[in-house]
């Protein structure tokens, strides 16, 4: 199993005022698959996401990816973890806006060990032919995919991504979700995607809602639909 969580609990605030963001919250998921956890906000989504990249602590519980057991990592331990082995997609693309899109995905190539190529990742997303524009000069549909090949050029064994579409017209949406579908497929890249829309949950092979902080369903998904057939 590549991701393992067992009876984790991260807990905001003190006393009466303590909020369980995780409660007792436990899930599996293998290597390879795209899995899209659903919830409202305040469910614990995003708390999820970060202790999956190594960006918070469990107050207790077990983390363990790819063999690796995030709760015994220090802080140092957990920077090498976040370098090494995930990538982060987030809502608002942080490109940065002087650097053109193959300087912005330069960036994260020249400090990993083991980066993909360039021109296949430029390819695998459609942005061959916008490598020489700056973010300025793009639509936000193609700012994303840019978020996408920069997280993927260091070839992370998981791709976290948050809310990558909320930004997003339908139309840009759907690209950018066959973007990541193509990714997982070329790249075998384990994938979790949160998101408030319930229809992407379609593209994936393993569906999870959380509320309240705990895990209400957790279903494989026998009926996976590629994103060209997702009613968006």
């Amino acid at each position: 199993m590549f991701i393992e969580l067992k009876n984790a609990v991260k807990r905001y605030g003190k006393g009466e005022n303590a909020v369980s963001a995780l409660d007792n919250t436990s899930l599996e998921l293998d290597v390879g698959k795209i899995c899209v956890i659903l919830g409202p906000s305040g469910s614990g989504k995003s708390t999820l996401l970060n202790m999956l990249g190594g960006l918070d602590s469990l107050d207790s519980g077990e983390l363990v990816i790819g063999g690796k057991n995030l709760t015994a990592m220090n802080a140092k331990q957990k920077t090498m973890f976040r370098k090494e082995d995930i990538g982060f997609v987030f809502q608002f693309y942080n490109l940065i806006p002087d650097l053109t899109v193959e300087e912005n995905i330069e960036v994260v190539r020249d400090i990993a060990e083991d980066p993909l190529n360039m021109d296949e990742v430029l390819g695998v997303l459609g942005l061959t032919e916008y490598r020489k524009r700056f973010p300025k000069e793009l639509s936000g549909g193609q700012q994303q995919r840019v978020a996408i090949a920069r997280a993927m050029i260091k070839r992370p064994k998981l791709l976290l991504c948050d809310e990558l579409t909320g930004a997003l017209d339908s139309k840009s949406a759907r690209t950018v979700l066959e973007c990541v579908e193509n990714m997982n497929q070329k790249f075998g890249t384990t994938i979790l995607i949160i998101t408030h829309n319930d229809v992407i949950a379609g593209m994936a092979d393993r569906i999870i809602t959380i509320k309240d902080g705990k895990i209400a369903k957790n279903t494989e998904n026998s009926a996976k639909l590629p994103v060209s057939q997702l009613e968006l």
